[in-house]
């Protein structure tokens, strides 16, 4: 577009504006910075090739060139992070993040300091504050692990339990039992 009027400043900025309404900065150190007619949109990029664009919605978008991240700030708080290597992260105003990997794995880190992530086969890993864990499998088996056992559930209703000492306990819909020890030597089995 024409330029309809450009100033020179003492400290070397010049500013130019065009006949459209918009009006480009450009400063001594290679910065540049155009203001839309509007008034609101502005883009701004840096001399090390960061830009960073204000929109009339006031949503902000910076990206970082050296790390190829591009970082959004919506006007509800929401910020979203964008990597080279496809992971996106979502941090919510509430405190909540949310992280997709290039995988497509979702993990969600809440504020309470619990965790759950999705993985592309189906498969649900959650994380308690106290460390436990529970695995739901897409195949409808389940996972308990805590600081004293872990835990097997299966579909058929069999739950099969290891213990911090090595023992096994495996109950049968039956109502059957079957005890062994750390070496895997029965010691209980409750045949019906």
């Amino acid at each position: 577009d024409e330029v309809e009027r450009e100033t020179a400043y003492p400290d070397g900025k010049v500013e130019k504006v065009l006949k459209n309404g918009c009006q480009l900065l450009f400063y001594p150190n290679g910065t540049w910075k155009k203001v839309g007619s509007d008034g609101k949109t502005v883009i701004t990029t840096f001399f090390n090739g960061d830009v960073k664009q204000i929109m009339p919605d006031q949503t902000v978008i910076y990206h970082y060139a050296d790390a190829k991240i591009t970082h959004t700030t919506y006007a509800d708080g929401l910020e979203v992070l964008q990597f080279s290597n496809g992971q996106i992260e979502k941090h919510y105003p509430d405190g909540k993040k949310e992280i997709i990997f290039p995988d497509q794995t979702i993990k969600n880190l809440f504020t309470d300091g619990q965790e759950e992530s999705i993985l592309p086969d189906g498969t649900i890993l959650r994380v308690q504050r106290d460390g436990s864990k529970t695995i739901e499998f897409n195949n409808g088996q389940r996972e308990l692990h805590t600081s004293e056992f872990k835990r097997r559930e299966y579909p058929d209703g069999t739950v099969k339990t290891v213990y911090v000492n090595g023992q096994q306990e495996t109950k049968y819909v039956s109502g059957r039992v079957r005890v062994k020890d750390k070496d895997g030597n029965v010691i209980m089995d409750t045949k019906l």
